[in-house]
């Protein structure tokens, strides 16, 4: 049987499976590829293990926080993959999976960002060592970059940090941010998490779950901005 992972959080649709033995992996950049691409990217990678929908009998997304449509796109086909199936369902902050990627071989506490827009950054810390997963502080979250001066000592700090907030993550961390397309996230990651011990949530109600998108849309912003009035949104949604 395979187990199917796939994070469409970010620029890039990351997508893995894995037989227990072998790993197929695949990928495409660009947000505004991922709905056209990642049906592809899963048949593709199914075909290189020699398997087909029909043998998926677990599947592993990042569910956030990210890109809206994203998020929403992962949300689509993971409930279509599981719908009236025997296919159980697991979640990995997306921010998880790119703090995963870059942990010390010994372990270590690593702070994982990517951009929120309007000035802030989504930040989500983990102590990450060979026996599993912790998260220190609050769930992943919109914080000011200077604020992260708060946490304290980190080994690591990863992410999408726009440029003109790179200076100051690094003063607040005291850590040298890996930046570029070394933080973007890779579904192979997520595959090793469901193994890990605290990195990953079952999914126990399919058809009402939410990603954590983190904050409304930004159109959404937009619009109640330029027209006044708050449009309704999905419960747990921070404003």
């Amino acid at each position: 049987m395979i187990t199917l992972a796939f994070d469409t959080a970010t620029d890039r649709c990351t997508v893995a499976a894995g037989d227990g033995t072998r790993v197929a992996h695949a990928f495409v950049d660009g947000a505004r590829s991922h709905a056209a691409a990642i049906i592809g990217l899963i048949d593709g990678t199914l075909r290189e293990l020699g398997g087909a929908p029909s043998d998926i009998d677990r599947v592993v997304i990042g569910d956030g926080p990210g890109s809206f449509t994203g998020l929403r796109v992962a949300a689509s086909v993971a409930k279509a993959i599981v719908w009236q199936r025997n296919v159980e369902w697991f979640t990995a902050p997306s921010l998880l999976v790119r703090a995963a990627a870059h942990a010390p071989a010994a372990g270590g506490i690593v702070l994982a960002l990517s951009d929120a827009l309007r000035g802030e950054l989504y930040a989500g810390c983990w102590r990450i060592t060979s026996s599993g997963v912790t998260l220190l502080g609050p769930s992943p979250r919109a914080v000011t970059p200077d604020s992260l001066a708060a946490l304290g000592r980190l080994d690591v700090v990863v992410g999408t940090i726009p440029a003109a907030l790179v200076d100051t993550v690094r003063l607040a961390t005291g850590c040298e941010p890996i930046i570029g397309v070394a933080a973007l996230p890779d579904a192979r990651l997520l595959l090793a998490l469901a193994g890990m011990g605290g990195a990953t949530s079952i999914v126990a109600n399919p058809v009402g779950w939410q990603p954590d998108y983190g904050r409304p849309a930004e159109a959404q912003v937009v619009w109640e901005r330029n027209h006044g009035l708050e449009l309704p949104f999905a419960p747990g949604i921070a404003r």
